[in-house]
């Protein structure tokens, strides 16, 4: 056998602990708001933060912008008629490929008054992008051509109602299946063929069904599990058979558990809309898996997922202030007098945080347990961003209302 040169050993470890340059998903790479890569400046106004390119002329989407090595990935709901997925290039922007489909609704009025449209960030695996369109279709594209290779429509597959407020949840990729809130119900589909092979927790769907939050991976007592929440509930669940492990009621104002719980320890960090904020912990039973609260205190969250470091969630609530949470102690370490918009989507890498206000302004913040601290902020002028920020390498993707834009930290 041929002695092989050490530096190929150490360009194999290198290419094994460089930082990740995707966001392949709803929340980035774990599905937990962390954006490894590179440490952030302590800056993101002036050079500090510099336009690359940015595309003009969108429909409106709440879908965040996935990115791959060389495409990034947007969609749009145009004309309120059909639903259209875009593939740009990563260095440019210009279009690689496009395509649409018939797919458009109007969600309740309290839920209109930021618009009826595709709703669910797509996931990425390989060479397959899995989309879920507003009338609880989802359908897998080739990513290199846009080809549709399959699509399910869970209305029909179930004979479940339309969900009023559409399809919200944003697809989790497993090995072999994907993983959706769709049809009423928590289901898993075959990723290669779009054949169900299970549902789970089926709540009818309608205007009481139609779960708004997006399922995640943990481990718990050994076991490996799904951690989802429903309208009405949180759950650990088989990933291979859809079993419920254990389940606890999650108390929201009309059902409304938007935001995407966090796995943390032994345990899971919620927080609902006219409920509160919570830590439950799974533990074994002997006979099986059991939740209980740890602690719980009377804050309210709402749109915007939590990000944790070191211990302590940061969180936007109802109330539109930041919040950290120490974990341990089970209690608010600080909350801010700023009232901010109604959202932010949080981002996390080492000691800071990065939130995109739906009104537009992104704000740099240090994540400090012991008092709110704020390094920077930035007014993007490119309207509002209901959509959830990219951040992959020293790149960030922003995508508003009318466009997407994309920036790199400066040298």
């Amino acid at each position: 056998m041929p002695r092989v040169p050490a530096s190929v050993f150490l360009t194999l470890a290198l290419a094994l602990t460089l930082p990740a340059a995707d966001w392949p998903q709803w929340r980035g790479p774990a599905r937990d708001g962390i954006a490894p890569g590179p440490a952030w400046p302590d800056k993101v106004s002036g050079d500090a933060l510099k336009t690359l390119w940015r595309v003009e002329n969108l429909g409106p989407s709440y879908s965040g912008p996935v990115v791959s090595a060389d495409r990034v990935f947007v969609t749009e709901t145009v004309n309120k008629e059909r639903e259209v997925v875009t593939a740009l290039d990563r260095k440019t922007g210009k279009e690689v490929w496009k395509t649409e489909w018939a797919g458009a609704m109007k969600v309740p009025f309290f839920a209109d008054r930021n618009g009826s449209w595709i709703r669910s960030t797509p996931a990425l695996d390989g060479d397959t992008l899995y989309v879920a369109g507003i009338r609880d279709v989802l359908v897998a594209l080739d990513a290199a051509t846009g080809k549709e290779r399959w699509r399910v429509d869970f209305v029909k597959e179930f004979s479940a109602p339309l969900p009023d407020f559409g399809f919200v949840c944003s697809p989790l990729v497993g090995p072999d299946g994907i993983y959706v809130q769709a049809g009423g119900g928590l289901v898993k589909v075959d990723k290669k063929t779009g054949k169900v092979l299970w549902r789970s927790l089926a709540d009818g769907g309608g205007m009481n069904g139609s779960a708004f939050s997006s399922p995640v991976f943990a481990r718990f007592a050994g076991r490996d599990q799904l951690v989802v929440q429903t309208r009405t509930k949180l759950a650990g669940v088989d990933p291979a058979t859809g079993a419920a492990l254990w389940a606890r009621d999650i108390p929201s104002f009309r059902g409304m558990n938007i935001l995407t719980p966090v796995p943390v320890g032994d345990g899971v960090f919620t927080s609902t809309y006219g409920g509160n904020t919570q830590l439950v912990k799974v533990e074994s039973t002997g006979d099986g898996l059991a939740a209980e609260p740890a602690w719980g205190f009377k804050y309210e969250g709402h749109m915007t997922s939590p990000v944790i470091v070191n211990g302590h969630a940061y969180l936007l609530g109802k109330d539109k202030r930041l919040v950290c949470v120490d974990l341990a102690a089970g209690k608010e370490a600080w909350g801010t007098d700023k009232r901010f918009g109604d959202y932010w989507s949080l981002v996390a890498n080492g000691d800071k945080l990065l939130g995109l206000d739906n009104r537009g302004t992104l704000y740099l913040v240090k994540a400090n347990p012991k008092e709110f601290e704020l390094l920077d902020e930035r007014k993007l002028g490119t309207g509002e961003t209901w959509a959830h920020l990219a951040v992959a390498g020293d790149e960030l993707f922003v995508r508003d209302l009318n466009g997407i834009t994309a920036y790199r930290w400066g040298k």
